[in-house]
């Protein structure tokens, strides 16, 4: 042990959602954690209006969640489950509306999740909400050593162990380090972890939003020239939104009158739900996406945002992390078992493999897809993949299972494994 530190099985640097997650996780099979975070984060309160920063927690997620100790609070607090899902392309007009269905056929497809034998599609999460909850979870468990806050100042490697240095000296000895803290991740500068970076010249306009008639429990989307304009259902029949915009409309958007924004959101919706009746504070964001080059480097391995970031088009940002969590779990768990150490390079190398292949693929597939709904030229086409998709349904049950977090390469513990059955896997 190095001199004047304290020890740890891991560490994990940054509580946010897929930190305390994984935090979570490892604690609750047996692993001593460290968890370092610069800042508390605020606790939630129902009582207040919906947060801007909402997350599509997928099933996959949410059963991720329930075993880290965090999901029965998400529940019961206020979270709203949606069970269908509707997709339609600028160029198949939306007339009719019945339960915000269309009265015509228009370019577009449907998902519900009864026909797929699925209780729900997914459900609407503040993040606020989600990260409270995680915290609680890690807050309860005697084997999570918590520090905040504090600031990473280095990580020292060698053969037996890693250092993590903080900026006020104290030092902690650990077998492996879980850089969790975010796009500008400091564990993933101190590994010396390359990323590539594309910016799109685009933002997402985000604000909460009340419609004539409320939210039925359906996520709309509809592809504009711009990019794509998403309502998400909340608890009390409003919708949160996220517009994809270039980034000069964007911030055009934000900085009208609200009556004005109202009539353009009106018009972009097409009717949906009726017309906007009332929106609250409206903020934007820029759209980048991040690959790291490794999610490996000696005793540091990178999570969530920290190893990639994703364009939101799909929502799959924090479903990703999540599953790196569960991924992380599952492999470790299975190497305690066979006897192996904790940061076994053969190990660490199958999660960097695992993982980074599926986030890949993801955000390839996200990122053409962007390209392909973008010019106006390609709209004849896009109504014709649509149309294609919508009546295709084992391909439409491959993507939707994809998406949910349910496929063959998801985590066992997105597919409804224990953590208890991971450590007594035959």
């Amino acid at each position: 042990m190095a001199t004047g530190s304290r020890s740890f099985d891991i560490a994990v640097v940054g509580a946010g959602m897929v930190g305390a997650a994984t935090a979570a996780l490892l604690a609750r099979c047996g692993f001593s954690v460290l968890l370092l975070e610069a800042r508390s984060p605020q606790a939630f309160d129902p009582g207040l209006a919906v947060g801007l920063r909402v997350s599509a927690i997928s099933p996959g997620s949410a059963a991720i969640l329930e075993q880290a100790g965090a999901w029965a609070e998400i529940e019961t607090s206020r979270s709203c489950a949606y069970r269908r899902m509707h997709i339609e392309d600028q160029a198949g007009e939306h007339q009719g509306e019945d339960q915000g269905e269309d009265a015509r056929n228009t370019a577009g497809m449907d998902f519900e999740a009864r026909a797929f034998g699925m209780e729900r599609l997914g459900t609407i999460v503040e993040n606020e909400l989600a990260q409270s909850a995680l915290w609680h979870a890690v807050e309860a468990n005697p084997l999570v050593h918590i520090l905040c806050p504090a600031a990473l100042l280095e990580i020292e490697q060698d053969a037996d162990s890693a250092v993590l240095v903080l900026v006020d000296g104290e030092r902690f000895e650990v077998a492996l380090v879980i850089g969790a803290d975010g796009a500008n991740s400091g564990v993933r500068n101190a590994a010396g972890i390359f990323q590539d970076t594309w910016e799109y010249n685009q933002k997402g306009l985000v604000c909460v939003v009340r419609k004539a008639r409320h939210n039925p429990g359906v996520a709309w989307q509809r592809f504009l020239p711009g990019g794509p304009l998403a309502f998400l259902p909340l608890s009390d029949g409003s919708s949160s939104i996220v517009w994809t915009l270039p980034a000069s409309e964007a911030d055009r958007l934000a900085s009208i009158s609200r009556d004005a924004f109202q009539a353009e959101l009106d018009a972009a919706s097409h009717g949906w739900l009726g017309q906007v009746l009332d929106c609250g504070p409206r903020a934007t964001f820029p759209l980048i996406m991040r690959l790291s080059e490794r999610y490996v480097s000696g005793r540091v391995v990178l999570l969530g945002d920290a190893a990639h970031v994703v364009h939101p088009l799909a929502g799959q940002g924090v479903n990703l992390g999540l599953a790196d969590a569960a991924a992380l779990t599952e492999v470790l768990v299975e190497s305690r078992r066979a006897g192996n150490a904790i940061a076994d390079r053969g190990v660490l190398r199958k999660f960097e493999r695992w993982r980074k292949s599926e986030s890949e693929l993801m955000a390839g597939g996200i990122h053409g897809l962007r390209a392909l709904f973008l010019p106006p030229a390609l709209a004849g086409l896009r109504g014709l993949g649509l149309n294609m998709v919508s009546r295709n349904w084992p391909l439409k049950e491959v993507l939707l299972r994809r998406a949910a977090g349910l496929g063959r390469n998801a985590p066992r513990i997105s597919r409804g494994a224990s953590l208890q059955s991971l450590a007594h896997r035959p």
